[in-house]
């Protein structure tokens, strides 16, 4: 009797302990929930009816869609979920980390295409083709541009853009746009300043599909890689959400500090000709305004903030910019002079000590100099590079005959102090060359 009761107790220990061996093992080995992000794509035009996908890294920024839960496992699926296991736990740390960092800044990611957007219209075709040959010059990652241009002028920049040879038009794809406005009266935006200059406050509205882009008006040059302005996006903080430069060095001979008749930031005003703009930060975030208590989205804010200031705004658009990061300081990142050197910046004795330092890093021709001869240094700059034949060598085709137009300038303000605009280009060129040339010497090809 007592060996059968011990035989029965067993039986019994034996069976709870079998239970409680397969709900345990059932739950620990159950795989995590997977998370699953769709790849980004853009489609792009690289010539007349050649359009390429671009697959794109995922964005720190963005959430990681979360899968539905799955029903539990059967044995046969825990065993597979076993091996499996080392994966699914790497995974869980990567999308961790992801969280992560969308949580402390959500800057933007690395990626190897970098987005440019401008907007042309009435006579500007050929200075946007220049200011696109330039970002093209002397960058090392691929641009995609985002050209926002009047309807006749479409089929010219797809056939100015399509003529340019190889290396060159491998290492960018563009997109065309027509100037739209989401809300307002469309002729009032477009007649606000430029001929559509107010286009460039719609660009997050417009490109939902991008997370970040620097913004450049079209009398712009790059002298340098358009990749190191581009790194500034990491230097933002948690709330900045754009980047601009100062208006003026000198409060005292500042157009804001002295003629401004409405809000603007800072001590002298930000100029919107260089801007970069986080977008995604931009499309989330409520501003601080003068007309309702609560915040604003970026959409609902530019019609009434356009009807408040109206009447006192000058510079149109870049007014309505230096509004909106008066109330919201926070959020915008100030770049130095020498990433928007202007003509202001030397005709009146040279202010910008960043560029004495290191060189203008993009020139900005605004007040019309590349086509007039006011100031006969900016236009040797210019001129330069929109002669300058695509696959010669840069240093005989276009900083040799830079550097020898710059002899003509030196009686003039801003053409005394040659090294200025010089400095840039040729440590470009001479990183280009050591590149291309150096390496491959020390380094032959086996």
């Amino acid at each position: 009797m007592r060996i059968h009761c011990k035989i029965v107790v067993i039986a019994v220990c034996f069976g709870v302990f079998l239970l409680l061996y397969f709900l345990g093992g059932n739950a620990a080995d159950e795989p995590p929930l997977k998370e699953v992000e769709k790849d980004s794509y853009f489609q792009s035009s690289s010539g007349p009816g050649n359009i390429v996908s671009v697959k794109l890294p995922k964005k720190s920024h963005e959430e990681p869609h979360i899968a539905p839960k799955h029903p539990r496992l059967n044995r046969k699926d825990v065993k597979i979920s076993i091996r499996g296991s080392d994966v699914n736990a790497k995974l869980r740390q990567k999308s961790d980390v992801g969280r992560l960092v969308a949580k402390s800044g959500g800057r933007v990611s690395d990626s190897s295409i970098m987005h440019l957007a401008v907007v042309a219209c009435g006579n500007r075709l050929e200075e946007t083709l220049t200011m696109v040959k330039s970002a093209l010059i002397f960058s090392i990652k691929k641009i995609k541009f985002h050209i926002f241009a009047e309807e006749d002028l479409s089929s010219e920049f797809e056939k100015g853009l399509s003529q340019w040879p190889r290396p060159f038009s491998a290492k960018f794809q563009y997109s065309i746009y027509p100037i739209t406005f989401s809300v307002g009266n469309a002729d009032e935006w477009k007649k606000l300043f430029k001929p559509c200059a107010a286009q460039r406050l719609f660009l997050p509205v417009i490109l939902k599909d991008v997370d970040a882009l620097l913004y450049v008006d079209t009398d712009v040059l790059f002298l340098r890689p358009m990749d190191d302005i581009w790194s500034f996006f990491k230097a933002f903080n948690s709330t900045q959400l754009a980047a601009m430069a100062p208006e003026h060095e000198i409060p005292k001979i500042g157009w804001y500090s002295r003629f401004a008749r409405h809000p603007f930031y800072g001590v002298t005003g930000v100029n919107s000709g260089v801007m970069l703009m986080n977008l995604t930060r931009i499309r989330s975030t409520l501003f601080k305004n003068s007309m309702i208590a609560t915040g604003l989205s970026w959409e609902d804010m530019l019609h009434p903030l356009y009807q408040k200031y109206k009447n006192h705004i000058t510079w149109g658009d870049q007014d309505l910019l230096n509004i909106i990061f008066h109330y919201n300081p926070e959020c915008l990142y100030t770049f130095p002079c020498q990433w928007n050197y202007r003509p202001d910046h030397c005709m009146y004795g040279s202010n910008c000590k960043g560029a004495e330092e290191e060189g203008v890093s993009i020139l900005h021709g605004n007040r019309g100099v590349y086509h007039d001869d006011k100031q006969p240094a900016f236009k040797v700059v210019y001129d330069a590079i929109h002669d300058y034949p695509f696959e010669e060598n840069l240093f005989q085709s276009l900083f040799f005959p830079l550097q020898t137009k710059f002899l003509d300038t030196v009686n003039t303000l801003c053409g005394r102090i040659p090294q200025v605009f010089l400095k840039q280009v040729e440590k470009t060129m001479k990183a280009v060359y050591e590149k291309r040339v150096v390496r491959h010497v020390n380094h032959p090809p086996v």
